[in-house]
């Protein structure tokens, strides 16, 4: 598979594996720990959640310039995996629940958000940025689209496994503490403590809490409250614990096998009498300029795929949680833990990833071999339109469904009333195909694109623009518990049409530039 691919590949395959399993964890349990831990509502965690993936890439914008200004990639890279690793164990540290001082406790979640998030933007890009400069060699570049596709796919190994992790580790602490997992307990628990539960609510948390409790219907349901929330939260906190062992490993891998990546310093010094350097001099101002316009532009339009693609940590995980049977996924892992609720769909992502990576790379080189060669934006354009089919699906797959607000009245919903898990696995399979066309392949663009001497910055200011469209995810949360779920899919199916109709505008003149 890597044959015929530089040799530091899959070295810095290895090496990313551990940020996409802590980034996994993130995506799969993050606003659920939140509600759970601290008993924010939706748009609460919602708004934390979008504010740190917002700085997740916005600070690798951050992390470019360091890069390209100091030269020392390896070493900010290496910075960078500390940082992740140090901001897991603040989120693993054992703290109570419920918490006794809210604001202490928010705020240290929030400084190892902070952490995680800087070595991200340490990380990320300026990792990005030397697996494109692998490709750099003539020997190599025409292997490009498929060496990004390749490890892409390959850094998704460890997001496969990142929410069965945490949902076992949850789990399974329940199990030991003589509790089983409910999806709707833990609100129902902060209702009941805030006095906020209506008498539906009351009588649902009744019926949850003798299922979960063993043992039988709790004798007081005080202390079954209490207990319940600091079980099911430390539970997430060992989640968290083994996210700092994948971060280790990673951070293992990288050292050993440091010296296999390109060192950019070297290399412009070594260029500074070679053909490369008289090319890049010979660069007039007009070519940059319009390098620099063509990826501004595709820098824009991705912002909507990512505010639409990145409601899998946020409504769609809230769909997971109030409208799907979780029955059907209900896996007993050897007698000793039962792996069931709603984060395991984060697992079906990168999983699709992996899969479908090789048949899109066999079905595009079939098609160069017919004489067929789509280019980078002309992928990313149908990577929009397949976006919005996912978004028609969940559309349709909603209709008849009550609003948010109605499900939290009643203390949830019943499994009779929910949907089948299909409609989410259709929805990941679509979201998932569209995301092999832009997020590898718009990597592969700016790599190529790029002027030299900004391949760190533009390869930040794409992850920029991720960052934008993580922030603007929130509004997906405020029309998620504000509308009807056939109102909130719409906007997301609007959005990827109009930006796929923006991209197919400007295409000719993306193709041109990028020659």
């Amino acid at each position: 598979m890597f044959k015929n691919h530089p040799k530091g590949l899959l070295a810095a395959s290895l090496s990313n594996m551990g940020e996409r399993f802590g980034f996994y964890v993130m995506m799969a349990i993050l606003t659920l720990f939140l509600m759970s831990k601290y008993g924010l509502d939706k748009e609460g965690a919602g708004s934390i959640f979008t504010t740190f993936y917002f700085f997740i890439y916005l600070l690798a914008l951050v992390g470019g310039i360091i890069a390209d200004a100091t030269k020392k990639y390896k070493g900010v890279i290496l910075v960078g995996i500390i940082l992740m690793a140090l901001g897991y164990v603040v989120l693993a540290y054992p703290t109570p629940t419920p918490v006794p001082d809210k604001d202490l406790y928010i705020k240290l979640t929030y400084l190892a958000l902070g952490l995680i998030a800087f070595g991200n933007g340490l990380f990320k890009g300026n990792l990005q940025a030397l697996v494109g400069q692998m490709y750099d060699n003539e020997k190599y570049n025409k292997m490009r689209d498929s060496g990004f596709s390749l490890f892409y796919m390959f850094i998704n190994v460890g997001a496969i496994f990142a929410p069965i992790f945490a949902v076992a580790a949850r789990n399974l602490w329940l199990k030991m503490n003589n509790f089983a997992y409910e999806a709707d307990l833990p609100a129902l628990c902060h209702g009941y403590l805030n006095n906020s539960l209506s008498s539906d609510a009351s009588t649902r948390l009744s019926e949850l809490a003798a299922k979960a409790n063993l043992s039988g219907a709790p004798a007081n349901m005080s202390d079954f409250v209490n207990n319940y929330l600091e079980v099911f939260n430390r539970g997430y906190q060992y989640a968290f614990a083994i996210a700092v062992i994948a971060m280790l490993i990673s951070l293992t891998v990288y050292i050993v096998n440091k010296k296999k990546f390109p060192d950019p310093a070297k290399k412009k010094v070594l260029e500074a009498a070679s053909a490369d350097k008289k090319a890049e001099i010979e660069m007039s101002a007009n070519e940059i300029k319009q390098r620099l316009y063509a990826l501004f532009a595709v820098f824009a339009v991705v912002i909507f795929f990512w505010f639409s693609f990145h409601q899998n940590g946020l409504t769609l995980t809230y769909f997971a949680q109030q409208y799907t049977d979780l029955r059907a996924l209900d896996i007993n892992l050897f007698g000793l833990v039962s792996i069931q609720g709603a984060e395991l769909f984060q697992v079906v992502n990168p999983t699709f990833v992996v899969l479908l990576t090789p048949v899109m790379l066999g079905v595009l080189g079939w098609l160069k071999a017919k004489g067929i060669e789509l280019s980078a934006p002309r992928k990313i354009a149908i990577g929009m339109g397949v976006a919005a089919m996912a978004y028609v699906v969940m559309t349709l797959g909603s209709m008849g469904l009550p609003a948010s607000s109605e499900v939290e009245a009643m203390g949830g919903l019943s499994n009779a009333k929910r949907v089948t898990p299909l409609l989410l696995f259709g929805t990941y399979f679509i979201l998932t195909v569209a995301e092999l066309f832009i997020s590898p392949l718009g990597l592969s663009f700016v790599s190529k694109v790029a002027p030299p001497k900004l391949q760190g910055l533009m390869q930040g200011c794409w992850l920029g623009a991720t960052a934008l469209g993580n922030k603007l995810c929130q509004v997906g949360v405020i029309l998620y518990v504000s509308t009807s779920l056939t109102i909130t899919w719409s906007v997301f199916v609007g959005a990827c049409i109009l930006s796929m109709f923006m991209m197919l505008f400007m295409i000719k003149w993306l193709e041109r530039v990028a020659k």
